[in-house]
Parts: C-alpha cells; structure tokens; sequence
C-alpha cells in the first residue's frame, strides 16, 4: 500500500468473512467498485475482464427464451415518472410480459467498476432520438466469476430490487443474457457530486449548498439502515445528480446486508438536543403514525419526551476492509470489527469535503492517510469564507461529531439517523419534503409529468 494517493484511489486488500448475523455469514471481497454507478462518466479500475461494447452490440443469443427479465418492480416513489411509465408499458406488450437484452439499444458507455460497466441505452421500440435515457450495467459473469465477485454482483442485485426511494436508484430491469448479467435503472445525466464540487469556485460549496447535499444523503442512508443494508462506500463519486438537482446514491456491491428491526424510542435527554423544544422532525418513512400524539397530555409529554424513529441494523458486524481510503473509519483502518456506525463516520466526512475542498486526513500516500485516520485529531482550515448566512460553527460541530474515532461515542451509534437529524446543523430542515426544495444546481431539462388534476402543472426530471 505504497502507491501515491488520488482522490480516485480505492483499497485492494484480501478480506476476512462478514459476519452478518449469528446465523448467517458470507465472505465477500474486499475491493471497493470504482464509482460505477449510472451516470458516473469516469473510470476508475482496471478494464480488464469487462464486456465489450461491441460484443453487446453483437450479442445474438441462439437459444431467446434464455434472456428473461423479472418484471418491472412496483416504484411508488416514481409513480409519475415517464421513463417508468415507457418501461412498465413496453413490458406490458410482451407476451411474456418481461424485457431482454433485445429490447433496448446500447448507446454508448459511461461508466465502469470494478464489478462491471455502465451503458447508456433505450428501448429499442422508442423513435430514434425520442426514447427516453437508462443506464444499464452490464457484469461478465464468467469475469466476474474468476475474480471471486459473484457474490458481490448479487448482493447488489439483492439490494436493487428492494429499494424504492427518492435518494437511491430504480431498478427499471433486472435480466440475464448469455454470459452477462444486466440491470436497467435511471440515468443520472448530471454527473457526480466530485466533479461537481469541482467546478464550484474554489471547489468546494457553501456550507448551506453542502447542508442540503448531505440532508439528502442522510436520508439515503436512514432508508438502508431501516432495510438492515449497511453502505460502506460513500464517496462524492458515488453521490450522483439527477438532471432535477437531487442526489442518488450509487454502487452497492460493497454493501453488507443484515436487519434492523425499527422502534419507537424516548429518551428524556432529547431536552438537551436543539429540536426538542419544536414538533417532532416529519419523516417520510413508514410507522409515521406511531409518533402521532392523541391526547393533548400527549403533546405536554413530548416536549418533555420525544419520540424518535430509530432503525438500525445493530447486530451486523464485519472484519471486512472494504471502502475508498480516504472514507474509511478508523475501526476499519486499524482492522477491527465495525458496523453502521462507519456510514455515520463517511457521513462526516462527505460534509467536511464539501465544505473545504479536501478529505480531513489525507496523507502523500495511502499508507500515510490510514495512519492519519487512526491517529491524527481532526483540524480545520483557520476560516471558511461565509457569504450564504449559513452558521459554520453548527457545521464544525457535526464533523467533530461524526468524525469521533471511537464507535461507540460517535454521533449516530445509538439512534442512528435520528440523533444526526436532530442536530443543530439541520434546525429548519423539513426531511419529509427535502425532495421538494430547489438543489442548489439544477443541470438537466425539464419533462413534464403526470400530476393529480386538482394540482397545478408540475414539472419533474427524469
């Protein structure tokens, strides 16, 4: 672990089995997927092994009733989305009722990763130039196969096909094709949140574009702790922006799934926490009823009581050393055993890059900045420029926060996301309708979608 550090640089170290619960166990590799996700235009690791463009341009199976697809899933988050809709109706004209290979064209590529590549295509039944964009990955199996990954390949088809929510991908398809194995999502035209926060001036945002971005990924991540699916590789590459300006997380090859079993908690220290005199945080996620007050006596005793809506997946437990140097938590670093906690600590780190243009312990090497994680005190730069009215010193309190080395005392080790939510930093942030509030970017073109008649004309991004 001698090569020199970039910002694209990503562990490659043999790895122990996972343990995920006391009944079930997987090993799984350790090497991290290389910002492959749907739009991610860069490429990160090694080609070798990965399907040719032309090869699927040529891919003729002899035997068509092998390329089956499962159905379209059921995306109540996306119940007005047109490309959707296309791909629900073209599947509803086959007989069969499922899509293949066939039924889409391959554009061109944009993207890879360490377990396959990323096309831009549309159904083949769309006019030409009037289809609407997917991104399909595409994994060589056989490739896949003989680095020992395929248990990767579909631990990620696994998580694809449960998630429904606005920050995380759509799976649209989901077939097999001879020798390959491809899943249609969305296509995120607009880039990733790295070469964003490039092109910002001074290549950083400001902490008030950089609350919203990592509002967004909280979410993200309180859905998958809920689903018992531990991320493990945020990184800005992997945070991609739809065309509307909102973020999708992507790449969850890395991911280690277990259960959480959600619970309503009190605590009569949420006094102490700055949202406890206000009503309870709006949440989009289910057993919202469960924190509705009946009685007025029940709204006296939440001011003094809050409820919280806590899911996490407790009991999973790795040894795996897996994620992108620079995000990787010091129990990882130091080859311990970790768990949710260290998408809590990525967290951190995500907000203190956004907001000044570096990851907080970066060293000249990757040796050098494992070390740093493990032992080095976090330090800020002497100012941060503040010209949006957002307080830094709410921001710097979160990162101390998340960026604390011990597990067990970092911020979201107990109540996972909900202690998070309820810092200082997000005071006026309505989560439940984050997904309305104007991006501090927005890059792509307008579509129109379907809206309810009593509605005014809405417009959505695909």
């Amino acid at each position: 672990m001698t090569s020199d550090l970039s910002l694209d640089s990503d562990l490659d170290i043999g790895t122990p089995s996972e343990t995920l619960t006391p009944s079930q166990t997987s090993s799984i590799s350790s090497t991290s997927s290389g910002g492959g996700g749907p739009g991610a235009d860069h490429n990160r690791c090694s080609t070798s092994g990965r399907p040719s463009f032309d090869d699927l341009l040529l891919l003729k199976p002899r035997r068509p009733p092998s390329l089956t697809a499962s159905p379209s899933f059921k995306k109540p988050h996306r119940s007005s989305d047109l490309p959707y809709e296309a791909i629900r109706a073209a599947a509803a004209r086959k007989p069969s009722g499922r899509l293949s290979f066939r039924d889409f064209v391959l554009l061109r590529r944009i993207g890879g990763g360490d377990i396959g590549a990323v096309y831009l295509c549309r159904l083949a039944a769309a006019d030409d130039g009037d289809g609407f964009p997917y991104a399909m990955k595409v994994v060589d199996r056989e490739a896949t196969a003989a680095k020992k990954k395929t248990a990767r390949a579909e631990a990620e088809r696994r998580i694809l096909r449960r998630l429904d929510h606005p920050f995380l991908p759509t799976l649209y398809a989901d077939f097999e094709a001879p020798r390959y194995s491809c899943l249609v999502m969305e296509y995120c035209p607009g880039g990733d949140l790295h070469s964003l926060r490039h092109r910002r001036p001074g290549k950083r945002f400001s902490v008030a574009a950089a609350r919203f971005y990592v509002a967004e990924v909280l979410l993200a991540l309180e859905y998958l702790h809920l689903l018992g699916i531990i991320y493990r590789d945020l990184k800005p590459e992997n945070v991609l922006i739809r065309s509307d300006g909102h973020i999708m997380l992507s790449d969850f090859d890395l991911s280690l799934e277990s259960h959480s079993i959600p619970t309503v908690d009190s605590s009569d220290d949420d006094d102490d926490q700055p949202n406890a005199d206000g009503p309870p945080t709006p949440t989009c996620l289910p057993f919202s009823r469960l924190l509705r007050a009946r009685t007025t006596a029940d709204l006296r005793r939440r001011r003094r009581r809050q409820r919280r809506f806590v899911a996490e997946p407790v009991a999973a437990r790795s040894r795996s050393f897996v994620g992108t140097h620079e995000y990787v938590a010091p129990e990882v670093a130091a080859g311990g055993t970790h768990g949710a906690a260290v998408d809590w600590w990525a967290l951190g780190v995500l907000l203190y890059e956004l907001v000044h243009g570096r990851t907080p312990f970066v060293g000249p090497t990757n040796e050098c900045t494992l070390r740093n994680i493990v032992r080095r005190t976090i330090d800020f730069p002497p100012r941060v420029h503040q010209t949006d009215g957002c307080d830094y010193s709410a921001a710097k309190d979160l990162m101390m926060g998340l960026l604390t080395k011990d597990p067990n005392k970092r911020l979201g080790s107990e109540r996972g996301a909900a202690d998070v939510k309820s810092h200082v930093f997000f005071k006026g942030i309505n989560f439940a309708l984050l997904r309305s509030h104007v991006p501090p970017v927005v890059p792509g073109r307008l579509v129109r979608s379907r809206t309810a008649r009593s509605e005014p004309d809405r417009f959505e991004y695909f």
